[in-house]
């Protein structure tokens, strides 16, 4: 995918591998972590392309969206400017390739024609690269397996010595049938509190085994996940870090929204 004539793998063109929290599209006009992640961004080398894995695209087998299909907005209640609202980006045929090339034949790859980018891709990205001149493309999760969503990281690794900026999106917490507060700046309760403790530790450690085993070993488990759609894209990412075990930089932590962690990650 280079365009010039600079070596692929070398720390000129290798991009990071990031985990972020995407949030409802009232995201958009919060000031303090909109601000975070425009300036993430900007900190970012200037990536050719973007493949991002939300936590509401569960399917199998594993599929990209298509390029210049309609945005899905697949939330509800909400102010009628989030259903307008658009984020056209160039096309983006040439990765759809390059991934479908990483996966193996027991990981078949399905081309959609007519699905585009989910709220938990849009949203973020609308905020961190907002002029929407990257090719972007959006992949399903087909399981929440951490083994094998750690082996399909670490099959698109060689896209980030190409420019290709991997982003897991989803929430490190995400209990939303246990809130009780639907303010910005809701007290983030015990459960919340306790799970996003955990993972920051386990982060910090690079402790992947413990990070994998969140079923029977993070305190407020079910409460923090009670599905898990929202953690499972973290092993994407760590999947394609250099090193897995090796610890990223939490670049949001001990922060919440609405009472939900807002704990991000980038790794090398």
């Amino acid at each position: 995918m280079s365009t010039d004539t600079t070596t692929p793998g070398t720390p000129a063109d290798r991009m990071p591998a990031l985990y972020i929290g995407h949030g409802a599209p009232p995201l958009l006009d919060d000031p303090v972590w909109s601000g975070q992640l425009r300036t993430w961004a900007r900190d970012l080398p200037r990536p050719k392309a973007i493949l991002i894995v939300s936590a509401h695209w569960e399917s199998a087998p594993l599929s990209l969206s298509a390029s210049h299909a309609p945005l899905v907005y697949d939330f509800g209640g909400f102010a009628p400017k989030y259903y307008q609202m658009t984020y056209e980006t160039p096309d983006a045929s040439d990765l759809a390739r390059r991934i479908a090339a990483t996966m193996p034949r027991t990981e078949p790859v399905h081309q959609h024609r007519s699905r585009g980018l989910d709220h938990g891709a849009w949203v973020p990205l609308r905020i961190m690269y907002p002029q929407g001149d990257i090719p972007v493309l959006q992949m399903s999760m087909p399981t929440h397996d951490p083994g094998r969503l750690m082996e399909i990281g670490r099959r698109l690794r060689p896209l980030r010595d190409e420019g290709v900026l991997i982003v897991g999106s989803g929430f490190l917490t995400h209990g939303l049938p246990f809130l009780r507060e639907f303010r910005i700046e809701a007290a983030a309760p015990g459960w919340s509190k306790d799970f996003d403790a955990w993972a920051g530790e386990a982060l910090a450690r690079g402790d992947v085994d413990e990070l994998a085993s969140y079923r029977d070993k993070a305190p407020g488990m079910p409460y923090a996940h009670p599905t898990v759609e929202h953690y499972s894209p973290l092993f994407v990412t760590l999947g394609a870090a250099t090193d897995p075990a090796t610890p990223g930089e939490q670049v949001i932590r001990d922060e919440f929204w609405m009472g939900l962690s807002k704990r991000s990650l980038q790794v090398a």
